[in-house]
């Protein structure tokens, strides 16, 4: 006679979903994934959620947690899925990294980041990047509210695009300076010394998208 294991509570077995600046794009990825491999394994048996229930050990509200992408199973949750579907832990994650070969970032919603030598006034957001393999452009959105005396200048494998949004700013590259100003757009290569130069019109905005090396 098998024994089966007693249904735990859905505290016991999930993770919270509270979401967090770092992870929350990647958890509901990763959420959606599972909840549509664990639907796609359980209709192959041709199974209720109650049958897959009684097999599992888990609550049904559990499951239709899961099956609506409303709650991350923990491994353990996953180990006692695999077992009653009998397929391997790895196959709920099928077509995880096909579901990350898009990155929506809301206005606002970039990762701030620091900027070796930047100073106050000078607000560096990140866009997102993609994942391997690939993972060969880094947008950034940059504002600047405020005037410095020197500004540091950059140099990285690759090349840049720039586009200004607002404002009105000299680009240093090299030993040239270029003026530019809104919906004006300045590509280079990226291992000659650049960076803004002098702020003319504050503030100023502009989207800086860097080409690097695939999973480098």
């Amino acid at each position: 006679m098998t024994i089966r294991p007693v249904p735990t509570s859905d505290a016991d077995e999930t993770e919270s979903r509270q979401p967090t600046s770092e992870s929350s794009a990647l958890a509901q990825s990763l959420g959606a994934i599972i909840a549509e491999r664990v639907r796609e394994f359980r209709h192959s048996h041709g199974w209720t959620v109650g049958i897959l229930a009684r097999e599992s050990g888990l609550s049904k509200g559990m499951l239709s947690k899961i099956e609506n992408a409303q709650s991350s199973p923990s491994l353990a949750t996953l180990a006692r899925l695999s077992e009653a579907l009998a397929v391997p832990v790895t196959a709920f994650f099928r077509g995880l990294s096909e579901e990350q070969d898009l990155v929506y970032v809301k206005a606002g919603g970039g990762l701030d980041i620091q900027h070796k030598g930047s100073g106050p006034g000078h607000r560096y957001q990140m866009l997102g990047t993609m994942r391997a393999p690939y993972d060969s452009l880094e947008p950034m959105l940059v504002t600047l509210t405020e005037r410095t005396e020197v500004f540091p200048l950059y140099q990285h494998a690759g090349t840049e695009l720039l586009f200004m949004i607002s404002g009105k700013m000299e680009y240093c590259y090299g030993d040239q300076r270029y003026l530019l100003e809104p919906g004006d757009a300045i590509q280079f290569v990226g291992e000659v010394l650049h960076g803004p130069g002098e702020l003319i019109t504050l503030p100023i905005q502009f989207l800086a998208v860097k080409s690097v090396s695939p999973s480098g």
